[in-house]
């Protein structure tokens, strides 16, 4: 069967998105514009920098619109009004969305006569929302996803076209996971858009609806009266972002991997219990954790016997409140 060549607008920002585009590319699908966020500093320098799908599309000569709003009644009825114009003469047959980080109004769904589709990293209905990746490894879930879903007004409530099941494996972090995901999502809507009448709408089901909230700078730090394995899949969740860390007599340390030991302690959570070449062993609610990769301020990961060299964690040093 010869493979339907569709006219799309693209909508995306991040690296998860460029995975799709690329895909897209690749299938032979004709991309006539693409929406992406704003340049935003970025680095040491702050410097703006482009995101990784205008990176993309500029490398592959696509036509780029960057609005901060596609609100014609918002704060910028002005950049909206223009990528409405840019949208209406690319006329696009369908607008793939992925990580696009701007709400779409009605006008932008009702625009492509086969609407819009997007690519989320869940199996819908379960973590609708902004970080369904993060959370789901935060909640211990074994199985995450993507879902091809044709995009309504709700949060990610839209029909769902096609799903794709991948696991958690132990020791995922966000950064490992994200990337299976996107490899995933992007053979996923590739192959939606080839078997488009095999792909039908299927209404999600309203039981197992859960939200992934926005990841917020405050859930970095460590409640160590938490029990271990807890922590543990917080600080994988939390790779790259926001990083979970900790102080130890006014030294911040960022946590980026640990294991769980199956040692009750009666010292205070928090609580230094041994250092070695193994690792740093810290009491917790409920268990001991083995922290394995650590940073310090202004320095880079180090592995635990890199990490030794320099530090002045001791058995008894207690976490600062």
């Amino acid at each position: 069967m010869a493979l339907t060549r569709r006219r799309l607008a693209f909508a995306g920002t991040p690296e998860f998105a460029a995975t799709a585009l690329q895909a897209l590319l690749d299938a032979g699908h004709e991309v006539t514009l693409v929406l992406t966020q704003p340049d935003r500093p970025a680095g040491r320098g702050m410097k703006l920098q482009a995101s990784p799908v205008k990176q993309l599309a500029l490398s592959h000569g696509l036509p780029v619109s960057q609005p901060t709003s596609l609100r014609l009644d918002g704060r910028y009825p002005q950049e909206a009004a223009q990528a409405q114009q840019a949208l209406q003469a690319a006329s696009p047959e369908l607008l793939v969305v992925v990580a696009y980080g701007l709400i779409l109004p009605r006008w932008v769904l009702d625009l492509p006569p086969m609407g819009c589709l997007n690519i989320h990293a869940s199996l819908l209905p379960r973590w609708r929302g902004a970080a369904p990746i993060q959370r789901a490894i935060e909640a211990g879930d074994a199985q995450s996803g993507v879902c091809i879903m044709q995009m309504d007004e709700g949060l990610d409530t839209g029909d769902v076209r096609h799903r794709v099941e991948v696991p958690i494996l132990a020791g995922d972090s966000t950064t490992l996971l994200h990337d299976r995901l996107a490899a995933a999502g992007a053979q996923a809507v590739v192959h939606t858009l080839a078997h488009w009448e095999d792909c039908p709408r299927k209404a999600q089901p309203s039981d197992g609806v859960s939200y992934a909230h926005k990841i917020d700078k405050a859930e970095a730090r460590i409640d160590w009266q938490l029990p271990a394995e807890v922590i543990e899949r917080r600080i994988r969740a939390f790779d790259p972002f926001p990083g979970c860390q900790t102080d130890w007599a006014g030294v911040r340390h960022k946590v980026w991997r640990a294991s769980v030991l199956p040692l009750a302690s009666t010292a205070k959570p928090g609580t230094v219990l041994s250092v070695s070449p193994s690792g740093i062993d810290v009491a917790c609610g409920t268990g001991s954790l083995r922290l394995l990769e650590l940073q310090r301020p202004g320095g880079i990961r180090l592995g635990i016997e890199a990490f030794l060299h320099g530090s002045d964690l001791r058995p008894g040093m207690t976490a600062d409140d």
